[in-house]
Parts: C-alpha cells; structure tokens; sequence
C-alpha cells in the first residue's frame, strides 16, 4: 500500500503527513516536521520510501511498550491469545475477565490478517492496543450516568457557572450567547443570567454597572432552549440576578413560558410538595432561581390565575461595613491581605493610634417583585443566608443561599461541620467576590470538601480552577450532577475535612511515570521536559511530586520514577497531571494537563491524555505510566 504513495519517487512533508494518516498513525506536525527535517539526506524537502519509513519507525517505536511485550511473549515476536490474558489480567486488573474479550481484542487491533485469524497478536498490534482509548487512565465504567440520580437535588455536586454571559473580563469584556453554549456543552447545569431594564420593555442581560456588552433575554433563553439538554438530560437552573422593574420581569416570565414551555418547571411535582425532588424526576426540566414571595401553598393555591398586574414588596436585610477610630471619623474597610499590610505598616512605624473597630449596620431595603415572575420559582428560591443557626431554625426545604468566596472560606475553616449540616438540607451557591475583575477563578476544591452543590466559576477563564472543575464532573458521565459522599450526605456525620476521619478507608496511591509520547513541542522541539503529579482534596491530602528534568526532549522523554501517596479522604480527591518545559528566567512554560477523580482511576499501564490550557485535547500527546493502588 506504501509503495503506492511513492510511484512519483519521493514524497514531500505534506504526502509524508498523509500517509502516516492513512496508516492511522496518530502524530504532532511538528513533531514529524523535524523528524522529516533530519531524514532528509538530500535536504530537498522530498524523502524516499527508505526515509519515510525511518520516519514510520521512529514515531510508532515505543521501547518501554517493546520491554512489556517481550515479558509476555515466549519468542519476542507473536503474543499468544493465553499470553494477553496473562497481561490483561497480572497488569491491566481485568476482573471481569473472560476469553472472549483477549479475543476481541484481537480482532479489533491486529493489523496482520494472518497474525489475527491464528488469534495471535503481533507487537504492531499490541502497541495499536496501548495506545487505543480501552488503556486510558479514566476508566470507561464512570463515563455514562452510573450514580443513583433518585437522591434529593442536594444531595449531589452541581456543575455551576458565574456569570455566563460573560467570555472575558467583568468590567470590559464583551457578553456572549457562546458563554451559555460552550458551558451547556460541557454539561453545566446552573447557568447564571444578569437581567437589567432594555428599551422597548426588553429586559437585557450584561454586567450591570461595567462596560460589557449587552444581550436580549431573550435571545439568551432561545441560545439555552436550544442546548440546554444535548450533554444532559438532568435539569437545568437558571440563577436569575434580577435588577429589572416590574414590567420588564414580567417580560422575563413572558418570554420563560413561551419559550421552554412545558420543560418550565411552574408547579410542584407529585409527592414532592414539601422536600426536593431528585435529578431523576426532574429530566429535561428547567428551574428558575430567583427570590420569590410568599410559600409554595400560596404559589400552588393561585395556579391558573393571571398574575399579570401584580407587585409585592420583597423585605430584605442588608448590612453595611464600617470602621472607625476613636475620632468617630470613618474610613473604607481596606479588603484582604491590604488590611494586615496597613496594620503591620503601623506597627513598624510605632505610631500609637486608637484600634479599629468593625462597626456593622443593618438597613432593611425593599425590592418590587412581579408575582408573575415569582411564581415560577418553585424549588430553587433564593433566600438570604444570616447563619447556620438562622438557616437550621427557619430555612425552608426549597430555600437556597449564595454565599460569596471571602463568606464561605471563612465558614469553611472556622465552622466546617456546621457547613456540611447545613449544606446537607440546602442546596448552597458559592461565587466569586466581586474584585475578581480579571473573571479569575478561586480553587473550588475547598467548597466541595464542606459539601457545597453549586461551586461558581468563571468557565471562559482557564487555569487549575477549571481543570478541578472539569475533571470533578468528568464523573458519572458528564452529566453536571455528582453524588456527594455518604459523609457529606448523613445527617449524623461527624465529617470534618480539617481532620483525619476516625472510620475513613484510606487510599495508598502508587503511579509510576514511565514515559512522554509527543508532548506538545517548544522551542526547536527541545523542551527540557518534567512532570508533577499532584492531589487536591481535603487539607491533608494536598500533596504534589515532581519528576525529575529530561532536557531536549519532548517527543519521547523516559523518566521511569516512583510515585507514592497516602490519600485519608479518596472520595473528595482528584489527581492532577501537569507536563512542564523547565525555565529559569521566566518560569517553567505550561505544555499540558489531566485532572481527573482519584477512584475514576483505571490500574495497570494507563495512557494520560494531555489537554491545554483552554482545555483543549492534545491527542496524541500524553502520558504513559503504571498506576496501582490498595484501600
């Protein structure tokens, strides 16, 4: 079939790049541009079939799949059908093993007629097997929905998104329908909407206050219509941030029910009037989050009435900061780190000053709120959060709270398990504080250990935040909704992510880094390559290692290192792959990452899949090692 190709004589760079396709042979451009380039005697820019076939065995010739191959054949060359159920089963963990499978293995990976009808696999054929999606580290049982979806909405992790509309910057950027797509295609199921008063009574959705562009509501609710279940069939919230009038609300809740029609959900499903129904009995239905007034019965008692006209007050507590010093004059609360950097500045100067002291008023405030629009809120209502104690005593089943990032980490470290009692019955929104004008993202990993369902970030932003994100609902097929651990679900836990659970099943954790396969190329193809493995999870657990630095080589770097980890709480952890090119002026330069959940983990030789910084893939780049682990 080669000899084809070469008819002409040579081949240039671009046939070369063809064939190696047509051979299914999965390789980087530019790797193979510099490989082309240094077997090209005559430097012509045009190889012979002799040179594309160095080229051919340089890219496919893998020396650590050669030395397992050889453990397992008895004459180095032909794997016997018995042979690959040694592997299979010694190295690969295949429980649920039967002949039948080796066979089928075969059969789809052998490229040798001969080879495959005598049910044998040559290396060619077993090299295909590793490097195929069956040897990835992300095991295949948790890439469909696998979980009991029949548990109430709180008791699952929630993929949540902050400010949707935006794919940039919060006070500049431009607001996009292609915030709410991409999110809805990575399963996002709490999309969030900033609804301000539009002309021509059309309410328009941006980031009140800024200079970001502005979208029609809806036209945002047609682009979610549209989308919103293609990834998921589990339901959709809407988080509305409402800022219009009255009329323009009633325009929203106009332009809800005409749109989503019966996937509204506008009524309280059978036996659930008084708890939350599940993901299960909610499919393909979309709830609308917003402040509501009056109960459930009110809402249910005036179903069928026209609600169009009506307006009722809603009371709200807002409480003001302030500081002052003993002169009574005030100034502005300085925010994070700034505050202890202006103390320590006092104090190295030895400037006797009175202290200051927080000084907190609480001012009542109404908002108007169309009753047409606050009917459609049923399970998901916003409700103001004051305190744990508060929520316990008076917080109904239905009611949520938002809690910025500054509010909940501070709850997480001084109020863990009051945290996770409360996030047990409530279904809890954290989101970034508002100087995160840069659309940055916090870690996400510390709202997760105390149980909180909707962890907001900014999805057009890329970074660790997202990657945790991303990997987190790689779980349970994709499908935006994880079930929380039995400890963040029982009412009688005693969890508390701040220290080593008394009855908890740890997690020894081994991964041994064998090598790179076409890691994404720097600088003349010469990365000075390494690798950190790295756990988030509970406090205890955050841990990283790094390999050591393979220099000028970055299409097929060998470490051959040892990783070992003791994980207390696998359940919340995820493990996160990063392959870095080494710098000494500016830093090391970021090549790739996977992140995925610690008992997602396949065992045995694994295939790490590399992605970019936006997240997209890097096939074929990736990471080959042996992961083994015992509880």
């Amino acid at each position: 079939m080669v000899r084809d190709d070469f008819k002409g004589g040579k081949i240039t760079l671009e046939k070369a790049l063809k064939l190696l396709e047509k051979l299914d042979i999965r390789c980087n451009t530019i790797h193979v541009k510099y490989i082309f380039k240094d077997n090209d005697r005559l430097q012509q820019g045009r190889i012979t079939i002799e040179e594309f076939r160095t080229i051919y065995r340089i890219i496919t010739y893998r020396e650590e799949i050669v030395e397992i191959f050889n453990t397992y054949s008895e004459n180095r060359k032909i794997l016997l059908e018995k042979n690959l159920v040694q592997f299979l089963m010694r190295e690969q963990y295949t429980l649920d093993f039967s002949e039948s499978i080796a066979s089928e293995i075969i059969q789809k990976y052998e490229p040798i007629e001969e080879v495959k009808q005598a049910h044998q696999m040559s290396f060619e054929g077993f090299r295909r097997y590793m490097d195929s999606s069956e040897c990835l580290i992300f095991n295949n049982e948790y890439g469909h929905v696998y979980q009991d979806m029949t548990h109430p909405l709180t008791d699952y992790f929630i993929s949540s998104s902050h400010n949707t509309y935006l794919i940039s910057d919060q006070l500049w950027g431009p607001s996009d329908l292609w915030g709410y797509v991409s999110a809805l295609v990575k399963g996002c199921r709490c999309l969030e909407i900033d609804c301000w008063d539009g002309s021509q009574n059309e309410p328009v959705v941006y980031h009140g206050y800024t200079f970001t562009s502005k979208l029609l509501f809806k036209t945002v609710i047609q682009a979610i219509h549209k989308y919103a279940f293609l990834a998921s069939e589990y339901p959709v919230v809407l988080s509305l941030e409402n800022h219009c009038s009255p009329s323009q609300q009633e325009v929203m809740a106009d332009s809800l029910l005409a749109t989503f029609g019966d996937a509204l959900l506008s009524y309280t499903l059978d036996n659930f009037s008084d708890r939350l129904p599940s993901p299960e009995a909610l499919k393909f239905k979309i709830l609308v989050r917003n402040k509501k007034i009056g109960t459930l019965r009110e809402t249910l008692e005036r179903r069928g009435s026209d609600m169009h006209g009506q307006v009722e007050e809603y009371e709200e507590e807002e409480e003001v900061e302030q500081e002052e010093d003993g002169s009574g004059a005030k100034e502005p609360e300085p925010v994070g780190d700034f505050r202890d950097d202006l103390e320590k500045e006092e104090q190295s100067k030895r400037v006797v000053r009175i202290p200051l002291f927080r000084k907190k008023k609480v001012r009542q405030r109404f908002i108007k709120i169309s009753m047409a629009l606050s009917d459609l809120v049923i399970y998901t209502k916003v409700e103001k959060f004051k305190s744990f104690h508060h929520s316990n005593l008076y917080q109904q089943f239905n009611e949520s709270n938002s809690i910025g990032e500054s509010q909940a980490r501070k709850l997480t470290k001084l109020a863990a398990r009051e945290f996770i009692l409360h996030t047990r019955k409530f279904i809890t929104r954290v989101y970034p504080k508002a100087i995160r004008a840069d659309s940055s993202n916090f870690n996400p990993q510390e709202f997760w250990n105390v149980g909180c369902q909707m962890v907001a970030l900014n999805f057009q932003t890329p970074g660790l935040p997202m990657d945790l994100q991303n990997g987190k609902f790689l779980d349970n097929g994709c499908s935006g909704y994880v079930l929380k651990p039995r400890f963040l679900r029982d009412k009688k836990t005693k969890f508390n992510p701040h220290k080593v659970p008394i009855d908890g099943n740890p997690l020894t954790l081994t991964i041994r880094l064998i090598s790179g396969i076409q890691l994404p190329p720097s600088y003349q193809n010469k990365a000075d390559t390494l690798v950190i493995v790295e756990i988030f999870g509970v406090p205890n657990d955050q841990m990283k290692q790094q390999s050591r630095v393979i220099k000028k080589n970055a299409f097929n770097p060998r470490w051959n290192e040892t990783f070992t980890f003791v994980i207390q709480v696998p359940e919340l952890a995820l493990i996160r792959f990063v392959a870095e090119n080494q710098g000494f002026i500016a830093g090391n330069e970021f090549l790739g990452q996977y992140t995925l959940p610690v008992l997602c983990m396949n065992r045995g030789y694994r295939r790490v899949p590399l992605f970019s910084k936006l997240g997209e893939s890097l096939e074929p780049a990736s990471l080959f090692i042996y992961v083994w682990y015992i509880r």
